[in-house]
Order: structure tokens, then C-alpha cells, then sequence
């Protein structure tokens, strides 16, 4: 069978039939969600809807992952659909009536969202599932916030899941934002998000009595040489077009007003949109903070823990979510992004190894601006739930059109 424009226009209208089910699990989830990379009462509640929708969920081996293909009633390519599922250290102060009941942990990035998303596009394939010529993989992830998730699924065997001699053609992933309309798609083709790499540095002088510095090595001073160093560099040694973003979040030292102490401690971020970029501020870095310490007689030492890669869109496969949500939310509610994001994204490790896109669905609350909302990581983030009917739309939609027979 032949999907055509009329069968996906249906999608947005089931969707949103749906919206009182999605919504349900969403609350489900916010109220008790997890950290990291096993996470079973989610798990369990992502297992119970797909065996209710007649799929076979499969248990990831290392983590607490979950996966199910959608059979379709024809032959054809794979299709993968992703979900990240894990919240932050956060104390909820949303007010919500659905509120994390776990002090100091929260769904403050909408992951719950996403798992309620992908479980309403999965319905609707399902109910679609002879319209497809080939299948569909759902990816449901664990420790996406720092925990390298994806990267433990794909070394669990992720693109092998949909059966032996099958290949994963394309791979795409969805993420709620308040800082976009409600309903709207939010895309751009090639790089969307950052690669996000953090820097320890720890500088060693000479302890003294602070009334006499002379007498010692003083890492403070040193370690503020640096901080400012490394701000002048990302703005004369960077491309601008190329960009990178140093932001240095924790400065430790010292114990009392009248000692100077022996070592001070830095740590911050790395962020670039380049992997180009990326290796040759590396060595800036190492460069300045070693060329500082050393006018200076003290010594340093610089860790570079590198973190998830840039999250690069394929330029076709961004153009078609783009052209796909132009058909079914019009045109108007379709905007392209006009530079990457300078977050970070561990779904950059799936478009590493299969063509795919990644894209944002606003849901920022009617009453409110999105350029002023509580962002995604604020423990007043609030997400239109509506939104939510698109999002599963969207994901529904990606894997009919694609898996259309010819």
C-alpha cells in the first residue's frame, strides 16, 4: 500500500486523540523519575505500554534500556526512532500537580516527554503497521544527561536489533523545548548541537603566610591569569563561524583569610561545533594553561575528559523532517534553527554511524514567552503537554513516509 499525503493528514487528529493517554504516562513517569543508566520503574512502565501495543520489548544487557521493532506488511529498510528516558539532580518547584515525589531528582529536560512521545507515534504504527514496507526500531534510552547512554546501547548491539541482515537506513530523535512555540519543529541541517568536553586544571605553587607573598608561589593569581587568558583566546584564535565556548564554572582554593595556599583547582566546559575546532582548541588550552603556569614558576596540570561528539543533522534527512512537518503542522509552525545549539546531545553518537536528524518541538506554555520561560535544566521548567500530540505525530510520520513502497 501507498502512503499518500491524506494518510499522514490523519496523524496530527489520532494524535491528538490520543493526548489523554500520552499525557498519563508522561505524569506517571514525572512523578517518579530517575538519574542515570538504570532506571527501572521506567523501564518497567516503557516495557508494560509496548507489550500492550503487542510488541516484544527486548532489556538492554549493560543498561536499562528497552527496544521493539514494528514489523511492517512489507519488506523494505530500518528505521530508528529514539527516545531518552532519564532525569536530573534537581528539586522540582513547578507547582505541578504532578510533581517529582523524589526530593532533589526531576524530569527537568523532558525525557518524559519523549517516552510518552515515541509510545504515542509507536500506537500509531502500529495501527498502521501494513502500510509500512519495512520496519521500525524504537530506541528507548537510558543516561543521556552525562552518562554516554547511546553509546553503551550501540555497544550493546543497538544496530543489530531489528534482526540479522538488517541495516539501519536513518535514525531520528525528537526533544521538547519551552523555548520554542507550542507545537512548532525546530531543525537545521548539519551541525544542530555541540560537542561538550569538561577541563580540570589544577595549579601547584608554594604555600605561604599571605602577608609575605613573596615569599611564596601564590596558584590563585595564577590560576586567575588563566581564567582570563582563556577567555581572550576563544575570541582572538577561534573562527567566530567556527565557534568555541569556554565557560569556567568552579574555582577552589585556599582555607583562611591569611594563608595562601599550595594548589588551586578550575574546572569548566568546552564547547564547540566542529570536530576540527575541537582538536585545535585542545591544544590551545594545554598550550596556555602550561605557557602560564610556567612564566610564572608554578606548575599545572590539565585534564581534558572529552564528552559527547557534535550532533551533526544529515542535510537530506534534515530538509525531509522539515518538508514532513511543513505538510503536517503547515508551514508556519516550521522554523529553521539559525546556529547550533551549544548544548550537548549523546543521540550524536547514533548520527555518527547512520545518516539521520535530530530535531526540537516547542512547547513552551501559551501563557508565557519563549524567550523568557524557565528554560530546559530549570527546576521551573514547564512543558505544554499538547505539544506532546505533535511530537508523536512527527515520529509516526517520519517512519511512514520513509518506509512508503515504491
Amino acid at each position: 500500500m501507498v502512503t499518500n499525503a491524506l494518510s499522514l493528514g490523519s496523524l496530527v487528529p489520532a494524535a491528538q486523540a490520543l493526548l489523554p493517554e500520552i499525557a498519563a504516562i508522561r505524569q506517571r513517569l514525572h512523578r517518579h523519575p530517575e538519574i542515570g543508566l538504570q532506571l527501572p520503574m521506567t523501564q518497567a512502565v516503557i516495557v508494560a505500554e509496548l507489550e500492550r501495543l503487542g510488541l516484544q520489548p527486548r532489556l538492554g544487557s549493560t543498561v536499562s534500556s528497552v527496544t521493539a521493532v514494528i514489523e511492517g506488511g512489507l519488506p523494505g529498510p530500518t528505521i530508528l526512532l529514539r527516545a531518552d528516558m532519564d532525569a536530573l539532580p534537581l528539586q522540582e518547584d513547578t507547582g505541578l500537580p504532578f510533581a517529582s515525589e523524589l526530593t532533589g531528582v526531576m524530569h527537568a529536560c523532558g525525557h518524559d516527554t519523549h517516552v510518552a512521545m515515541l509510545l504515542g507515534g509507536a500506537r500509531l504504527l502500529v495501527e498502521r503497521r501494513g502500510e509500512l514496507a519495512g520496519r521500525v526500531l524504537l530506541m528507548f534510552q537510558p543516561g543521556e544527561e552525562g552518562y554516554h547512554g547511546a553509546r553503551f546501547m550501540l555497544d550493546d548491539g543497538l544496530l543489530d536489533s531489528a534482526g540479522p541482515g538488517s541495516t539501519v537506513d536513518g535514525a531520528y530523535g525528537l526533544h521538547i523545548s519551552s523555548s520554542y512555540p507550542s507545537g512548532s519543529i525546530n531543525v537545521r541541517p548539519g551541525p544542530i548541537l555541540a560537542a561538550a568536553d569538561t577541563l580540570r586544571i589544577t595549579i601547584r605553587g608554594r604555600g605561604g603566610h599571605a602577608s609575605a607573598p613573596h615569599l611564596a608561589l601564590d596558584p590563585i593569581t595564577v590560576a586567575a591569569e588563566i581564567i582570563l587568558a582563556l577567555q581572550v583566546m576563544v575570541t582572538r584564535r577561534v573562527d567566530a563561524f567556527d565557534p568555541a565556548v569556554i565557560t569556567i564554572a568552579n574555582v577552589a582554593a585556599g582555607t583562611t583569610t591569611n594563608i595562601i595556599p599550595e594548589t588551586a583547582f578550575v574546572q569548566g566546559t568546552l564547547r564547540t561545533v566542529s570536530e576540527a575546532t575541537r582538536a585545535a582548541v585542545h591544544g590551545q588550552i594545554r598550550q596556555l594553561v602550561e605557557g602560564i603556569s610556567a612564566a610564572h614558576g608554578a606548575q599545572a596540570t590539565l585534564e581534558i575528559e572529552p564528552g559527547y561528539p557534535v550532533t551533526v543533522n544529515d542535510e537530506a534527512a534534515a530538509a525531509f523532517v522539515q518538508a514532513l512537518a511543513a505538510e503536517l503542522i503547515g508551514a508556519d509552525a516550521v522554523h529553521t534553527l539559525a546556529a547550533p545549539i551549544m548544548g550537548a546531545e549523546d543521540f550524536s553518537y547514533v548520527l555518527q554511524r547512520v545518516p539521520g536528524a535530530f530535531a526540537f518541538v516547542g512547547a513552551c506554555p501559551p501563557d508565557q514567552d519563549p524567550a523568557t520561560a524557565p528554560t530546559n535544566h530549570s527546576n521551573l521548567v514547564v512543558f505544554d503537554e499538547p505539544a506532546m500530540a505533535v511530537g508523536a505525530a512527527i515520529y509516526a510520520a517520519i517512519a511512514l513516509r520513509r518506509l512508503t513502497a515504491p
